[in-house]
């Protein structure tokens, strides 16, 4: 059988015509390109309104898993060029019976993975489904984001065309919006998913934290567009001198994700001292401490200034929580909180995203719908589309939660994947009157996720090794109870020990065992 990506099917998927003849286009950045890309975006409330409602009407999805972000902090994550595989939860998509994927990598997928995620499609033939995917790659293991690769390559764009011809009922699809990706988007004919690059501002540190006043919702305080160490310097100070009994403060990065462009710096100074700012300078340099490993005050103060960042209030509390609201856009002007979550965080100071529950703790997690729909609503105004989540920190105190707005992701983040392979395997809703995801049958499905299952003896393990343990041990997804174990990030597990999970139960409890289990058998399976 002909694996997708390597067929010679007749029609749409096939490439006779060796030549790389491209039409001429606008300049890069230009105006010219710029404009093309509005006209594209105008076709996407139709291609909605007439594809969305009906499963079975005929789409093509590109799909363009480029992490187009600041390659020297994409450089702290562990087996990171395997996170273009985050979103193959769309090739779920082909559950429709006459959707056609395109999805494009740096590196071929091993034809392992792609069988195990089409394995776990409901419904619908795996033969059927390889028919209409097609496997794209630049062969290209370089550490610069795979938009610009597929840019690089006249030849890839002509087959991305012809598999989804401008004018046709496609769309483009990717993990974060870039002048790289309006440029491949003019480039395809294609509209693409996601808000315009020029809004991408409203993502970073200090945008969110505009959009949150202007959202009128609660943030710590703290100071935004910051440029340089004096900068840092003096916001400290005034934090500090507004609230003589802050202890700590962080320092942001405005492109910073994750968690790992956060440091954390503690304010021992007396807010009455007439040297607050001096004292301050002098420790920063060595007292600044980083979450992502092997980050210096060098390294780090040049990014700053790169970058720009911001700085705010450690937000303190004996019962402390950090949970997302996860939103959409559509192109027509809805706004919808699709999904809460509590996220799982680490690292040296307890700011790196390791994973997530879903859905958020009862207590809360209806004030936090709330507070996600009046930030959607805010950038929707914007003009923004498309997915985003929304970041808070929640404290508990006598008369009730008190959740600061942290930060937007404006892009696909870690909370979206799990939550869309929820939705992919089991058909079911998300209730927003509850905030519980229900299955066709009514019956609440809870998963616990994780994009950090990581351990140095799972070094070796390739995914039919994976496979076959979980198979063994009755941990994968099981379509009749709509529970058990997903996998994702399945490429890095040989390599770099790393591993995605999703967790699916019927109760949080059943979930986290599902997730506890999972780890006891990998670890019982690859003791040395």
């Amino acid at each position: 059988m002909n694996h997708p990506g390597a067929s010679n099917d007749s029609g749409i998927w096939s490439f006779p015509d060796p030549s790389p003849t491209l039409p001429e286009f606008p300049g890069v950045g230009t105006d010219a390109e710029k404009q093309q890309f509005v006209l594209l975006q105008k076709q996407l409330p139709d291609l909605f309104r007439r594809v969305f409602p009906n499963p079975r009407s005929q789409q093509t999805v590109v799909v363009i898993p480029s992490l187009s972000l600041d390659q020297r902090e994409l450089k702290k994550i562990t087996g990171v060029h395997h996170y273009e595989e985050r979103l193959l939860c769309l090739l779920l998509l082909l559950r429709m019976p006459c959707t056609r994927l395109v999805y494009v990598t740096s590196q071929p997928l091993s034809p392992n993975v792609i069988d195990y995620f089409l394995g776990l499609l409901q419904g619908i033939p795996g033969s059927h489904a390889r028919k209409r995917l097609k496997l794209l790659s630049c062969h290209d293991a370089s550490p610069i984001p795979l938009s610009q690769k597929i840019l690089d390559r006249p030849r890839l764009l002509r087959r991305i065309r012809e598999l989804a011809p401008p004018g046709s009922s496609s769309h483009m699809t990717c993990f974060n919006a870039t002048s790289l990706e309006r440029t491949l988007s003019v480039r395809l004919g294609l509209p693409l998913y996601a808000s315009d690059p020029s809004l991408s501002h409203l993502g970073s540190k200090t945008g969110s934290r505009e959009v949150f006043r202007e959202a009128g919702i609660l943030l710590p305080d703290g100071f935004e567009n910051l440029r340089d160490k004096k900068d840092i310097v003096q916001s400290l100070a005034a934090l500090k001198r507004n609230n003589p009994a802050l202890r700590k403060a962080v320092v942001k990065l405005n492109e910073g994700f994750s968690g790992e462009g956060n440091a954390m710096f503690r304010l021992t100074e007396d807010a009455n001292s007439g040297n607050l700012e001096e004292s301050i300078a002098s420790r920063l340099p060595t007292e600044l401490q980083f979450e992502a490993k092997g980050e210096t005050w060098e390294s780090f103060l040049e990014k700053y200034e790169q970058m720009e960042g911001i700085v705010e209030a450690f937000v303190e509390g004996d019962i402390k929580t950090s949970p997302s609201a996860q939103c959409r856009i559509s192109p027509m002007g809805e706004t919808v909180v699709i999904s809460t979550h509590d996220q799982v965080l680490g690292g040296p100071t307890g700011q790196v995203f390791l994973g997530c529950t879903f859905p958020a703790a009862e207590d809360y997690r209806l004030e936090i719908q709330s507070a996600g729909k009046k930030v959607a609503d805010t950038l929707r105004d914007k003009g923004a589309i498309g997915r985003f989540s929304v970041d808070f920190i929640s404290v508990k105190e006598p008369e009730g939660w008190k959740h600061y707005a942290i930060e937007i992701n404006l892009r696909k983040g870690g909370t979206t994947h799990p939550f869309m392979t929820l939705q992919a395997l089991t058909a079911g809703e998300y209730d927003s009157e509850t905030g519980l995801y229900l299955t066709p049958a009514g019956q609440p499905r809870y998963y616990y996720a994780s994009d950090n299952l990581e351990n140095p003896n799972y070094r070796g393990l390739v995914p039919e090794d994976l496979i076959d343990i979980m198979v063994y041990h009755n941990l994968h997804f099981h379509g009749p109870t709509q529970q058990g174990v997903a996998f994702h990030l399945i490429g890095a597990l040989s390599e770099f020990g790393k591993l995605g999970v999703l967790c699916i139960g019927d109760s949080p409890d059943s979930a986290y065992k599902l997730y506890t289990t999972t780890v006891e058998v990998l670890d019982s399976a690859t003791q040395e």
